[in-house]
């Protein structure tokens, strides 16, 4: 007889810290080894882009660890360097984020350069237009990569004159409008104290990281001004739109509308989707498109929650001479699913896979702060972590069907095309 082995709870784990001056952060204390982790998420991103300013966004969070407080970007970049801090920004289409991680040694000049990053960047010229040229430099490459090309007109058309339709990176044209003055506005307009998320895992108690949030965070101001982002359905469903470009391969971009992260059955699509598309090597795409006919190296579908729009979104890349096999089949693996659902088996093994997957989003310190910042944003609670598995467990071959019938409707989705795909 086997003993019973409790089962760790992960969310006894979470600490709710509120600084003195009101700044909350979930923390996960490990003293395992001598390191902190931190990251933190603002709402904003590239969603708040001005008109003919694309990639806005983007670019602060390129330039903002270039130089701040009495740094030059030489000398914030040496000091990081001498004290082995990794500190990144990032930015998508809701959000702006940053991680900061640091030996436990080096904790006070770690939070010091986090905070001069974040209230005090110098947006010098040098370093701006340095970046600006990167930037540009990657654009131009993306031009006519068809991959790149497929992502952008898909965007496009399924969201018309919304702030999603424009590239995240921003276009050769919008790059060179972006001043420092924008860049100032930005970071004033976004970051702020009332949208922001922290989580941080590591060597750390509670009370240290309190005072470390008010003397990192606590200049920010606490209201941003945010302009409203509308809701939007995604459009363009049942379209195909061809985009010409001579080469032998073509690539696709395909979906339609998908599920808001508040939806009742987002974890039934979850995995529905990974019958569909999600599954590395077991879901119906995978097999039909690739193993049975060797249509594509490489053929995928993911659910993508966005603020303030629900979307699936797929992709591949074929022979020109096949894209039409290749998107009747995916057609005819989701108008079957959007009629039947999944079967008993392939519901048990996307349900095996999803909850045995689950503990690699948080087994090290960086990628359990990432999913403390999620919990967060997302709004699940701090025992998400613990819940999580048994509501995969639960769903239902009745659950999958109605979920994959409101994912998938009546089997119809955008596609965009770029190549010279044959008989389309």
């Amino acid at each position: 007889m086997n003993a019973h082995v409790p089962v760790t709870s992960h969310a006894s784990r979470i600490q709710r810290v509120v600084s003195p001056g009101g700044i909350e952060a979930w923390l996960v204390e490990d003293y395992t080894v001598p390191l902190i982790a931190l990251e933190f998420a603002l709402e904003g991103g590239a969603s708040q882009d001005p008109q003919g300013r694309a990639g806005l966004a983007s670019m602060l969070a390129s330039v903002i660890d270039e130089g701040a407080g009495p740094y030059d970007s030489a000398a914030f970049h040496e000091r990081l360097d001498e004290f082995a801090i990794e500190l990144n920004f990032s930015a998508d289409r809701d959000q702006f984020t940053g991680q900061l991680k640091t030996l436990t040694k080096h904790r006070a000049e770690a939070f010091d350069m986090l905070r001069l990053a974040i209230n005090e960047p110098r947006f010098d010229t040098e370093p701006v237009e340095r970046v600006r040229a990167q930037i540009l430099a990657g654009l131009r490459q993306e031009i006519n990569d068809p991959d790149s090309m497929a992502g952008r007109a898909f965007f496009s058309t399924a969201f018309p004159g919304h702030p999603y339709a424009n590239p995240v990176r921003g276009s050769l044209e919008t790059m060179p409008t972006i001043t420092r003055d924008d860049l100032i506005a930005m970071r004033q307009a976004c970051f702020a104290r009332d949208h922001l998320k922290i989580g941080v895992v590591g060597a750390i108690d509670a009370k240290t990281l309190g005072a470390a949030l008010d003397t990192t965070f606590g200049a920010l101001p606490q209201k941003a001004h945010l302009k409203a982002v509308p809701m939007i359905v995604p459009q363009g469903t049942g379209m195909r739109e061809l985009i010409d470009l001579d080469i032998p391969q073509s690539s696709v971009r395909f979906g339609a509308p998908g599920l808001l992260r508040t939806d009742p059955d987002w974890v039934a699509a979850v995995v529905v989707n990974h019958v569909l598309g999600g599954g590395v090597f077991s879901s119906r795409l995978f097999r039909e498109v690739r193993e049975k006919r060797g249509l594509a190296y490489s053929v995928y579908s993911q659910l993508v929650p966005f603020n303030h729009a629900g979307l699936y979104i797929g992709g591949t890349s074929t022979k020109n001479e096949r894209v039409k096999e290749s998107l009747d089949i995916i057609g005819a693996e989701i108008a079957s699913l959007a009629k039947d659902g999944p079967n008993e088996d392939e519901l048990s093994t996307a349900k095996k896979y999803l909850i045995g997957s689950y503990a690699l989003r948080f087994d090290t310190s960086t990628k359990l702060a990432d999913q403390l910042v999620r919990l967060q944003v997302e709004n699940l609670g701090m025992d998400y972590m613990d819940r999580r598995n048994g509501l995969v467990a639960a769903v239902t071959r009745e659950d999958a069907t109605r979920a994959a019938k409101r994912l998938f409707g009546e089997g119809q989705f955008l596609a965009t095309i770029v190549g010279r795909p044959a008989g389309l």
